[in-house]
């Protein structure tokens, strides 16, 4: 028989890809009730009401994945290192939480969606502090870009991470848009290869790579 704690994760399990694959506004405590195969009951045994469910999908779902990116930041890292492994440590944590970069997308990211607010609380703004002066002192030392913002920078990291990461659950299993390189948006090497050599390099050839004039 189930312990306490396994139905609880089962649940909490539940609720994240529903809120993941059809949107949080679209799922009521009976539907993950049913897909957990126990009763309404049995949910609210659990959590209270349907908010302190999304609350603990928050706290112990999608908060683990944005520690995960954020608490190996010391700040003393170069520039280029930090963000790559910004880049990596969100590819490779979507291995194990494959719904995620859907739900970010769905409830984080879009207006209207249930978690913005939420996730906006639970900014660490310590370390979103330790980037941007990073970036800051690398701008002052002549090493990158003095017309990049620093403040967007990570904002232009979730883009070319998580939009991609998204489409291509979309696209996995849908034959849209056939012009696309179906096997590209679904290979996550391809996808950091494409994410370094765009953040590092942009659409010039890397300094290695041109002829000499």
């Amino acid at each position: 028989m189930a312990s306490d704690q396994d139905t609880r994760e089962k649940l909490l399990d539940t609720a994240t890809l529903l809120f993941s694959s059809q949107g949080i506004a679209a799922t009521t405590v009976a539907a993950v009730a049913r897909q957990a195969g126990v009763t309404s009951a049995m949910v609210h045994y659990y959590f209270n009401n349907r908010d302190q469910l999304i609350e603990a999908v928050v706290d112990e779902r999608v908060c683990l994945f944005v520690n995960s990116i954020w608490d190996p930041i010391t700040g003393g890292e170069s520039t280029e290192q930090m963000i790559m492994d910004i880049v990596e440590r969100m590819i490779a944590t979507t291995e194990t939480m494959p719904w995620m970069p859907a739900l970010w997308v769905r409830e984080v990211l879009s207006d209207g969606g249930e978690l913005r607010e939420r996730m906006v609380r639970r900014v660490p703004l310590a370390k979103l502090a330790l980037f941007a002066e990073n970036i800051g002192r690398s701008q002052q030392a002549g090493t990158i870009n003095p017309g990049l913002e620093p403040s967007l920078i990570f904002i232009s990291v979730l883009g070319l991470t998580m939009l991609p990461l998204a489409m291509a659950r979309t696209l996995k299993n849908r034959p849209l848009l056939p012009a696309l390189n179906k096997a590209a948006l679904l290979d996550k090497e391809v996808l950091k290869r494409h994410i370094k050599a765009l953040l590092l390099h942009g659409l010039a050839l890397p300094a290695i790579a041109r002829t000499d004039e």
